[in-house]
């Protein structure tokens, strides 16, 4: 899913220990020339299951058929309660589900493959098929969807030389191809016809908002009925203008092309448009993104839509037997360093996503269906579908466990001395954080330079996303030292950053914490290297000489198989005491622990950050994403309960800046997305 074409149409025993377990954290916890017929038959032997288009309509077996769909992303919901989500879809009255294959949550290396935990998407496609829902699979390779670089692999970034992403370029097609002999052997068993739900695949998504190449779109043709056979549907999307459905269908072909635009727009004359990019009798009206609610970046409002406005303009389509699919049904969550983001018309006008992706969806992010949204669209729903299932799920309980004292137990310049020296990686000139193999999360950059007693002015000409400056002397003990902090400079407001004098006695150490916030998912900017892109100068000259160290809270789809035991020994009380005043933005790990009593007491809950500042926090080893609650408009972050057990459970949070004052989280009942005072703050 698009932004712009749908308007237009985130102590020494401790201390190790908490390193050993976001170094083994997983982003995800416990869960990465055409040669079929120009068109479809028009009819199959009786004794077949079929799903086909005639007479500009959609057929099941032999009967006319409507679709009533929604978005529901595997990747965005934990596995234990995907059935819970799906049975409150049914509820609301849907005959189908639509969803997005991340490539880069199957494929977080080259050639590894992962389709376990959260990244078992047979599972789930399965589980929709047990409960009575067909599946629209949006197979990619493109995906957008509010996903980091729009569901691409990070490490194609690091590919020299580079690829051109979205295009015929032979070097990422043969990459394409490489993951779809892996994916769509998992789908062809699951398709309609062989038994399985799987109706329809759509290929690349809304590329007549990106490019024009048809030459790309027929190679991603080619791969799919290679391993799907002629007879499944293959679809498009696009925004429903002349301009994007010229240049992202294939016309006239066997390739079907949906439209997708505003909530709220007349769709009748938008569907006669559609009609124009589809063969005779092969266009039943489809609106395969209806949007329920809309997406929310750091510093703006939360997205709200009026309920009664969605639902009446849901039944336009619907009142004339046309299809639709709720983008989104259900949101989810963007756990870990998933969110992607968007940009203005230039590159430094970045916009992250928040970590919930509730979309202010009928189905929130924690599950709610008690809410006008979804109760107008059932009732809407309700007349149109043949079937509607009669029971509708109560909401999930949510338990507020109260306030969690955190103590700090490792400081950025703690964790350095912990490294493991094959990781860091030395270049005369900073490097991304592909380059460096560091995909998610943060890197950080050390040099040194020779002090000036009037002070030194540094400039980054180019970072993605954030970084925090901090210098420290070299000659001091690497254990007994600090980290001075400096300044901060970010991608949308790139100033230079002044230092200050020092009494180092010899050179001073440099280093540059770079944060990667999520990489674009949508539009000009989709190549979106993170790190320092330029070289970095001091006083006008280039400096030179660097070591690239990950901070390493990224790798993905693992059990980490940790025992977790909090112990309460502290490594260098006096520096404890002095790093714990929260005047000092040098990063640090913070940890804490809250009990549950039993099994039945186990409930979703929340944490609040309010009064933090910026870091992203860890349950039980499963990273639940960024806070950033000075910028708002997320305060609270979506704990689940399937994370949670009886006993002892652990938060650990890395803070970028300073903690608050008392030191206190707290688990509450309520989501709360009213922080931050300002809309437009980055």
């Amino acid at each position: 899913m698009a932004t712009t074409s749908r308007s237009s149409t985130g102590r020494h025993h401790l201390t190790f220990f908490f390193l050993l377990i976001l170094v083994a954290v997983p982003v995800f916890g416990l869960l990465p020339s055409l040669s079929s017929p120009q068109f479809l038959p028009l009819a199959f032997p009786r004794d077949e299951k079929n799903f086909y288009i005639k007479d500009d309509m959609f057929w099941k077996d032999e009967n006319p058929f409507q679709i009533i769909g929604g978005d529901l992303h595997y990747f965005r919901v934990l596995p234990e309660y995907w059935e819970d989500r799906l049975l409150r879809a049914k509820a609301l009255g849907l005959n189908t589900i639509q969803m997005y294959v991340p490539w880069n949550l199957h494929e977080p290396k080259p050639g590894e493959m992962v389709f376990e935990g959260i990244a078992d998407v047979v599972s789930f496609i399965k589980l929709c098929q047990k409960l009575d829902f067909l599946v629209m699979l949006r197979a990619g390779p493109y995906i957008c969807g509010e996903w980091d670089l729009g569901g691409f692999p990070a490490w194609l970034l690091a590919v020299k030389p580079p690829l051109k992403l979205r295009t015929s370029d032979p070097a990422y097609l043969k990459l394409v191809k490489r993951w779809w002999d892996v994916l769509f052997p998992k789908v062809f068993p699951l398709l309609y016809r062989n038994g399985g739900p799987v109706i329809m695949v759509q290929i690349e998504n809304e590329y007549g908002s990106y490019g024009n190449d048809k030459v790309y779109l027929r190679n991603l043709v080619t791969m799919a009925r290679e391993h799907l056979g002629d007879y499944i549907i293959l679809y498009t999307t696009d925004g429903g203008t002349r301009e994007t459905l010229e240049k992202g269908t294939l016309p006239l072909s066997d390739i079907y092309s949906a439209v997708d635009f505003s909530t709220g727009d007349d769709p009748w004359p938008i569907f006669e448009l559609q009609k124009k990019f589809n063969a005779p009798g092969r266009s039943p009206p489809l609106s395969s993104e209806f949007y329920t609610g809309w997406l929310t970046h750091w510093g703006e409002k939360i997205s709200k839509t009026d309920a009664e406005f969605t639902a009446s303009s849901l039944e336009k389509i619907l009142s004339r037997n046309g299809s639709a699919v709720l983008y989104m049904v259900h949101g989810g969550t963007n756990f870990g360093f998933y969110n992607g983001a968007n940009t203005g018309s230039q590159e430094f006008d970045y916009k992250p996503d928040l970590t919930s992706y509730d979309y202010d969806a009928p189905i929130k992010e924690s599950g709610d269906i008690d809410n006008p949204k979804f109760q107008a669209l059932q009732k809407v729903i309700k007349k149109y579908n043949g079937a509607p299932y009669s029971i509708s799920p109560s909401n999930n309980q949510r338990k507020a466990y109260g306030p969690i004292k955190m103590q700090m137990t490792t400081s950025m310049f703690d964790l350095l001395s912990m490294i493991d020296p094959a990781d860091v990686t030395y270049s005369p000139n900073p490097i991304s954080m592909e380059s460096a193999g560091q995909m998610f999360g943060f890197l950080l950059y050390e040099s040194s330079y020779t002090a000036k007693e009037s002070g030194n002015i540094l400039r980054i000409p180019k970072v993605h996303d954030r970084a925090q400056v901090f210098i420290s002397c070299i000659s001091q003990d690497v254990n007994a030292g600090m980290l001075r902090y400096v300044g901060t400079v970010g991608r949308w407001n790139n100033q230079p950053v002044s230092i200050p004098t020092n009494e180092c006695t010899s050179n001073t150490s440099l280093f540059i914490l770079v944060e990667n916030m999520g990489r674009v998912n949508y539009g000009t900017y989709l190549f979106d290297e993170k790190g320092i892109l330029s070289s970095v100068s001091l006083d006008g000259q280039i400096l030179h000489g660097w070591r690239m160290i990950p901070i390493p809270f990224h790798k993905l789809n693992q059990n980490p198989n940790l025992s977790f035991e909090m112990q309460q020994t502290k490594k260098r009380s006096e520096k404890l005491e002095l790093t714990n005043d929260v005047s000092q933005k040098e990063p640090a790990l913070f940890a804490g622990e809250f009990s549950i009593n039993s099994v039945e007491e186990i409930k979703d809950t929340y944490l609040s950050f309010r009064g933090w500042g910026k870091g992203v926090a860890f349950v039980n080893n499963f990273n639940i994403g960024r806070y950033w609650p000075s910028v708002g408009p997320q305060c609270n972050l979506y704990v689940p309960a399937p994370l949670l057990k009886p006993g002892q459970n652990y938060v650990v949070i890395f803070e970028l800046e300073s903690p608050r004052v008392d030191l206190w989280l707290e688990a509450v009942d309520q989501e709360d997305f009213t922080c931050g005072s300002k809309v437009n703050q980055l």
